[in-house]
Parts: C-alpha cells; sequence; structure tokens
C-alpha cells in the first residue's frame, strides 16, 4: 500500500490520469482493476473511476509496490510488472515464474493484482484474451502457490488444456519440484517422508502427525540434500501428495522448518538469516506424459527456474 497527499498541480484531474503521471510505470489495468475492486480511497473513501481529485486529498493505493513501480515495456515485449516472467508459452498453456509476496488469487489481504489479474492483463494486452467476449475463455491457473512461494505457476489458456492439466497432475504425470533453505542439517541425504496432516481452517495453519486423526489425511513428501553450510541446509523436494502448507509443516514437524517462514518456523533463526520471505521456490516441472492428448508435445519437456532467495544464506 502506498499513501500520496495530490498537490496543487496535479489537481482537477481525474483520478487515473493522476495515478499514471505520479507512476509512469504502472500498468492501467491495474489502476482500473484496482479503482473496480474500492482498493483506492481519498481521504478514507473508496472512490472510482471518474473521481477528480483536488488539492490536499490524501489518497491510500492498494496495489502492491512491485506492481505501483514496475517496469516500463522496452524492446516490444510485454513487460507489465515485475509479479512475473514469462518462463514458457504456446497457445494452449503458459508457465511463469511467480515472485514472492504475491498471491495467486484474491484472498483476505488483497483482492485484486493477484497473478491472474496480471496474467490477464498480459493476455489482453497481446490480443490473446477479452474479457468482455463470452467466448474468449479466461486464462486459468492450474495449480497454487502460497502468496510468499516463489516460482512456476502453469496456466490454462483454453478449457481443454486446462481439464488434461488437473487430470495429468491428479496421475503424477506431472512432477513438480522445489528447493529450500532449512534449519538444520537433515541426518539422512534422501528420504520419502509419510505423515498425517489436518487443516485448521479458523487459525488458518495445518498440523502434522505421526498418527492418523479422524479428519487427518495423509501426506508424501520426498527430499534430497543438495548442498550445506554452517546450520542451512539446501533441499530438493518432492510433493508427493499436493496438501496445503505441506512442505512447509513437513519439514518443520521433522525438525528442519523453512527458514523465512513464519508460521512454522522460528522467529530467532529468521532474524538471524536475514529472511524477508521463506526461502521456498517451486523451481522444476517435468512433464512425464503417457496420453495427453492436445498436449502430447510436452512429453518429457523440463522446465527449470533458479530460485531466488532473499535470505544472506542464499
Amino acid at each position: 500500500m502506498r499513501t500520496i497527499v495530490i498537490k496543487q498541480e496535479q489537481a482537477n484531474k481525474r483520478i487515473d490520469r493522476v495515478l499514471k503521471e505520479i507512476f509512469p510505470h504502472v500498468p492501467m489495468s491495474a489502476v482500473y482493476k484496482a479503482l473496480r475492486k474500492k482498493d483506492i480511497k481519498a481521504n478514507g473513501v473508496r472512490i472510482k473511476e471518474d473521481y477528480t481529485v483536488m488539492p490536499g486529498d490524501k489518497l491510500d493505493i492498494y496495489i502492491v509496490d512491485e506492481i505501483l513501480d514496475g517496469s516500463p515495456q522496452d524492446s516490444g515485449e510485454f513487460t507489465l510488472n515485475k509479479g512475473f516472467t514469462v518462463v514458457y508459452e504456446d497457445k494452449h498453456i503458459l508457465v511463469v515464474n511467480k515472485e514472492q509476496g504475491i498471491p495467486v488469487h484474491p484472498d483476505r489481504e488483497q483482492s485484486s493484482n493477484t497473478l491472474i489479474d496480471l496474467v490477464q492483463s498480459y493476455l489482453k494486452e497481446k490480443g490473446e484474451y477479452n474479457p468482455t467476449s463470452r467466448s474468449s475463455f479466461p486464462p486459468s491457473l492450474c495449480h497454487r502457490l502460497d502468496r510468499n512461494t516463489g516460482g512456476l505457476v502453469m496456466i490454462a489458456k483454453d478449457d481443454d488444456t486446462l481439464k488434461i492439466i488437473l487430470d495429468k497432475m491428479k496421475t503424477r504425470e506431472i512432477k513438480k519440484y522445489y528447493q529450500c533453505l532449512v534449519k538444520g542439517v537433515p541426518e539422512k541425504e534422501s528420504a520419502e517422508l509419510k505423515a498425517y496432516l489436518e487443516k485448521d481452517e479458523k487459525k488458518s495453519r495445518v498440523f502434522v502427525s505421526d498418527k492418523k486423526t479422524r479428519d487427518s489425511v495423509e501426506i508424501i513428501t520426498r527430499y534430497m540434500v543438495l548442498s550445506h553450510q554452517d546450520d542451512i541446509a539446501r533441499l530438493e523436494v518432492e510433493l508427493v501428495t499436493g496438501r496445503t502448507h505441506q512442505i512447509r509443516a513437513h519439514l518443520a514437524h521433522i525438525g528442519h522448518p523453512i527458514i523465512g517462514d513464519g508460521k512454522y518456523g522460528t522467529n530467532a533463526v529468521n532474524r538471524s538469516a536475514g529472511a524477508k520471505y521463506q526461502a521456498l521456490w517451486a523451481y522444476k516441472l517435468v512433464f512425464d506424459f503417457k496420453n495427453a492428448g492436445i498436449l502430447n508435445y510436452l512429453k518429457g519437456k523440463v522446465l527449470e527456474v533458479e530460485p531466488e532467495f532473499k535470505t544472506k544464506n542464499k
């Protein structure tokens, strides 16, 4: 969120024009989305697109800083914001590398300028998506990442692709790998961990136990130690089951919480590591298809990015 006070030379203009003058690199689609969602206030009151600013108006702008200060477009490429970069794209599917701190969809903290909003704006400017047309398929997330987890996210551009991707994740013909930094070095270099996870909606967290309870589900998490320095290890993690907060809670359960994790980690360790976000990145996708119909051409494809951990121990 950013707060600004309108100066005399900025007054008597529409809110959208003023915001573009103050933030020249912000995508206008993000501005209009925020106005529609009532995420911009003037003097504490939510405003609409036709609001004319006056001298001394105090504007509260609920758009993430990365979007307000986004990079300008250059060399004909679409660089709408710093929220994601395109890793792979064709007529059926888009795979992006999401930055940390951006939710993939609206949540209790943020109703607009989420990853799906940014992706739809990106495809709209490319001419591949028309939100006013009933026949235009709205680009759809195939899976989710936590707000503070960075990495690869798949977005379907048509209904058939969405159905295929969801099915292939269910049958584990698409494998997802993560890298993370954890406190301590696991005793075994690699292992398959099994436990039971129970979700507490009221507390917005999960609990992991070695014993089955009435409301718990089995979780399976595989890890391999890639390297370690002092008391911090870098792991590659493969999700066999994909439950809410599974990696974070499961690793904390065995005594190796993720660095920077404010919910399942250790505050003293997080402060010492200088972690801005949890050191967890969805860094690799493997398309291990058997028969994927229109997506058969992706069989054997591997997409991989370098994790961008914001800690002293990268």
